[in-house]
């Protein structure tokens, strides 16, 4: 983990590389979700790239159950109003991100029937816009604390959607500008459990034999 001190007008980076058994992708290896953001802008083209991964995600009978409240600073009381869609606690360090999104879930098909796989598909288009904004040198910080009824109540969310996430996206800023416990969390290292313990194979808990 190393930090580089960025000159006056430039963001700093933290560097949190995963340390894997094997080789995985750039994008997937540096891909880490800080709570340090710079008030630097996202230019127009890195969020219509982000859009755009997110948009060639998988979703089951293609249904696209995704949907994106997309909220960017300097649009007056409108990020505000996104805000206060979070957790206090998210709210203390989101306030800097120069960008947030709201996400839904459309939780039926077209037909009416419930659409059990809806979360999961959304989460796969959160993934592609995550390693999309890697990619970009942006970093994204997905959120489960929100404020359910109050991004349904605010936003309009029409019958049978569903509030799922919230996610900050911006450069890194100063490590410094957290405090406490924030700042603890942002320095420690990154930890996985071993493979051992997720991929089975035969049997529950019989480690898969790679």
């Amino acid at each position: 983990m190393a930090e580089n001190k960025g000159t006056e007008g430039t963001s700093v980076s933290m560097k949190k590389p995963a340390i894997s058994d094997t080789p995985i992708l750039d994008q997937l290896r540096d891909r880490w979700s800080p709570r340090a953001f710079s008030n630097r802008p996202v230019p127009l083209e890195s969020l219509r790239s982000l859009m755009e991964a997110a948009r060639w995600a998988p979703s089951c009978f293609n249904v696209q159950p995704w949907r994106f409240i997309v909220v960017t600073r300097g649009g007056g009381d409108e990020f505000q109003t996104a805000l206060s869609c979070l957790v206090e606690g998210n709210q203390k360090w989101a306030q800097h991100a120069p960008l947030l999104l709201l996400v839904a879930a459309q939780m039926n098909f077209d037909d009416g029937k419930k659409n059990p796989h809806a979360f999961y598909d959304t989460g796969q288009a959160m993934a592609h816009l995550s390693v999309q904004a890697t990619a970009l040198g942006l970093f994204i910080h997905q959120m489960a604390g929100i404020v359910h009824d109050k991004i349904i109540q605010t936003y309009g969310l029409p019958d049978g959607f569903e509030a799922v996430c919230a996610a900050a996206i911006g450069y890194y800023g100063e490590t410094d500008s957290l405090d406490g416990k924030l700042h603890d969390m942002e320095v420690a290292p990154r930890a996985r459990r071993a493979l051992s313990e997720s991929f089975f194979s035969g049997a529950w808990d019989r480690p898969a034999a790679v």
